[in-house]
This record gives C-alpha cells, sequence and structure tokens, in this order.
C-alpha cells in the first residue's frame, strides 16, 4: 500500500509540475521528468526556483529528512538481519 501511495503521490507531483512550469516558461518535461523521479525533493526546489522560496525550502527539508531517515532504517534492519545485532 506504501509503494503504490508512493507511486499516486509522484504522479500527482508531475502532473502538478507539467502544468505549473508552462505558466512560469520553465520546460515541462524537464520538470515532469525529474518529478516522476524524484517527487518532493523536485516539487521544492521547483517552488523555490519559481519563487515560492518558503513553501519551496519547506517541502525540501521535510522531504530531504524522510528520505535519510529511510536510508538508516533501512541499514538498522540489514545489520539486524545480516549482522546479528549491533554488539
Amino acid at each position: 500500500m506504501e509503494g503504490f501511495f508512493g507511486l499516486v503521490l509522484n504522479i500527482i507531483i508531475t502532473i502538478y509540475l507539467v502544468i505549473d512550469s508552462r505558466k512560469h516558461g520553465k520546460s515541462p518535461v524537464l520538470w515532469g521528468i525529474l518529478g516522476f523521479f524524484f517527487g518532493p525533493v523536485v516539487l521544492g526546489i521547483y517552488l523555490i526556483r519559481t519563487n515560492r522560496k518558503l513553501i519551496g525550502w519547506i517541502i525540501t527539508i521535510i522531504s530531504t529528512i524522510g528520505y535519510i531517515a529511510l536510508i538508516i532504517l533501512i541499514f538498522v534492519f540489514a545489520a539486524l538481519i545480516f549482522g546479528g545485532g549491533f554488539s
């Protein structure tokens, strides 16, 4: 279910970036591709680049913290599975 939610979120972000990038004279293809693969981080960067800095920085920071937490969680899980713990 979480994977489905992430895919739907990336598709929504992609649609928003393609539509809004035309209004600001940016390349809709570039922002659409980046939005689909990198999601919230690219949305935050796009908002910063289009002078909506506050919400852009908030989205970028929160999504970056989320990705870092996910990576740490994966390493901890792998260490517990393959290393037998932290002792």
